[in-house]
């Protein structure tokens, strides 16, 4: 069975015209990530991301993104449209795009937030798009994670 259509999930250029809408001043903070395993963790790093604009984009590792990161033979475990549609569900998420490079440089060119936030376990200095976001008078964060939770952890419980 097919997953219902969500509104959330879109392209880049569905989003840059729901974009051209926002009123002057509007904060749009941007995280990214694969989001296989969906679990607290990633829950609550969303949450403070969103609270930091008006409005959260995610830029979603495609399938073929994710393997080219080496995470795993069988990772991704869920494909990304399951992955899409559990993230549309929380309400801290706005807007996802999926995309197919192993970083989301291109997007965060193409999105130019205001703030840029990825979990703790980045420095700021490595973060992705950050040199682009900081040059344009945008914010970068590192926010601390929810300790005790992360996917890989997770997968080696489940594995034994």
């Amino acid at each position: 069975m097919a997953l219902p259509d969500n509104p959330k999930l879109m392209s880049i250029r569905t989003f840059l015209k729901r974009k051209a809408e926002f009123e002057p001043g509007h904060r749009l903070v941007f995280t990214n990530g694969c989001f296989d395993v969906l679990h607290p963790g990633h829950v609550d790093l969303l949450i403070r991301a969103r609270a930091l604009g008006d409005a959260l984009i995610l830029g979603l590792n495609s399938d073929e993104s994710v393997k080219m990161l080496g995470k795993g033979e069988d990772r991704p475990l869920n494909p990304q449209e399951d992955r899409a549609f559990v993230l549309a569900g929380l309400a801290c998420v706005d807007y996802i795009v999926v995309f197919h490079e192993s970083t989301p440089l291109e997007l965060i060119k193409a999105c130019r937030p205001q703030v840029l936030v990825k979990g703790g376990d980045w420095p700021v200095d490595q973060i992705v798009g950050a040199d682009v976001v900081e040059k344009a008078g945008g914010q970068v964060h590192s926010l601390p994670l929810l300790e005790g939770y992360s996917t890989t952890a997770f997968l080696e419980k489940v594995r034994g």
